[in-house]
């Protein structure tokens, strides 16, 4: 996790229980799928948290560097690997946007649910690392929030009625929860999901190839991307903030080359 406005060394508990939520679970199985890593691969996994992807990854890959901004959960998922037997997963705590990593160490990149933590440009500056880190023709695969609060744009205006609809049904926590939440936004302290459109043009903007987005039930989705496969890469242009949801077309039409009509709802 990599949010700063949060306790995350407090919320080890909860966030071991989310990760457990069959949701989670299918959306795990669905990224390792897809990114179908290779028996002497190294694996970075930005904000592992309580060791999700780290921990299946690790099953089929030669090394596993997690990375996670909160000392707790580090520790946590230490623990984890050695009960689990597991000698090739090393736990890091650093920030995603400043990876403790030499230049093109890492065959694959996953992430599962953290970079919404990330103000857009941080997101930025943590797919600059990702880049960075990844070897030529190397592939970064993230799972995430994938909507934004812009009314122009159908699906993010269903995934925001279908939330407000959600807490509302759950009486007086709902609404305590939509409060507390709309206070959030207002100061600048809420989560900060980004939506398909602008995915595909800050992986582009990056530097980043065969970029492909699968829109998943509900809020999420799942980015997949590739460094150039020469040695001699260009350097990505400098950084400049995206335009919110794009401004150019529909979620619903804006797919990118989505990867499966498989659907999962963490």
């Amino acid at each position: 996790m990599f949010a700063k406005d949060r306790d995350w060394d407090s919320r080890v508990a909860d966030a071991e229980l989310i990760a457990r939520s069959p949701g989670f679970r299918h959306l795990r199985d669905r990224i390792t799928e897809i990114a179908a890593p290779g028996g002497r691969d190294t694996v970075v996994d930005l904000g592992a948290g309580t060791g999700l992807l780290t921990l299946a990854f690790a099953q089929h890959a030669g090394r596993v560097w997690a990375v996670d901004s909160s000392p707790a959960m580090v520790d946590y998922l230490r623990v984890k690997a050695r009960s689990a037997g597991l000698v090739n997963v090393e736990p890091v705590l650093a920030s995603a946007v400043s990876l403790p990593l030499v230049d093109e160490i890492a065959d694959l990149v996953v992430s599962n649910y953290c970079l919404h933590e990330l103000r857009h440009a941080d997101k930025q500056r943590a797919l600059a690392e990702v880049m960075r880190v990844l070897k030529p023709g190397g592939r970064l695969v993230i799972g995430d929030m994938m909507f934004s609060l812009n009314p122009k744009q159908s699906r993010d205006r269903r995934v925001v009625a279908g939330k407000l609809l959600q807490l509302a049904r759950r009486g007086l926590p709902g609404l305590w929860r939509l409060a507390k939440n709309a206070a959030r936004l207002l100061a600048g302290r809420w989560e900060y999901p980004a939506n398909s459109a602008w995915w595909h043009d800050a992986l582009q903007q990056a530097g980043f190839e065969r970029i492909g987005i699968e829109m998943l039930a509900h809020e999420g989705g799942i980015a997949v991307a590739h460094t150039p496969a020469l040695d001699a890469r260009i350097s990505p242009p400098a950084l400049r903030p995206i335009a919110g949801a794009s401004e150019r077309a529909d979620d619903d039409r804006h797919s990118h080359g989505a990867l499966s009509g498989r659907a999962v709802a963490p």
